[in-house]
């Protein structure tokens, strides 16, 4: 399944890869805010991961309405997206075919 955006999974693999970067660079300016008091990047990356990461969790929804998956199957994507690299593995295993 190539990514794109005229699909719902091609969509939620966008969506994944978004919300995984911004949770890495996320993890980069958190110690730039309370170790060296540069707070502006984590406000920014702060404010994209929060969006990336509600727009992941309603598309996740989406697509277990569409293609009929259960809500435990939901629930695991839902779940991988608190992880780090939790959208990329839930890419690459289960949205990629």
């Amino acid at each position: 399944m190539e990514l794109t955006i005229n699909n719902s999974i091609g969509r939620l693999r966008i969506l994944a890869i978004m919300e995984g970067i911004s949770y890495i660079l996320f993890g980069i300016t958190m110690p730039l805010k309370y170790m060296m008091d540069i707070p502006e990047p984590n406000y920014f990356v702060g404010m994209a991961h929060g969006v990336l990461f509600i727009l992941y969790c309603l598309q996740v929804f989406q697509v277990g309405i569409q293609k009929k998956i259960t809500f435990g199957q939901m629930i695991l994507f839902w779940i991988a997206s608190l992880i780090p690299f939790g959208t990329f593995y839930m890419d690459y295993k289960y949205l990629r075919k």
